[in-house]
């Protein structure tokens, strides 16, 4: 997730608690709705759903984290 912004990502996870949680929950959704699509967790499709559209709104919110700090 945005490799152009790995480094400041590295001092944003260390420097900003609120960004270090954002990105946390962001991949354990990831992990969370993988698993739920392999059929290791079982969920209904709409969970996956809105599973997905929590991690994009993280993603969105990252990603302009990532905009202001630059």
């Amino acid at each position: 997730m945005f490799p152009e912004y790995r480094d400041q990502i590295s001092t944003l996870k260390t420097q900003d608690a609120h960004f270090a949680r954002l990105f946390h929950r962001h991949n354990a959704l990831d992990q969370e709705i993988r698993n739920m699509e392999a059929g290791i967790v079982p969920a209904a499709t709409f969970e996956i759903e809105r599973l997905k559209k929590e991690k994009l709104q993280i993603k969105d919110q990252l990603y302009a984290i990532l905009r202001n700090a630059a």
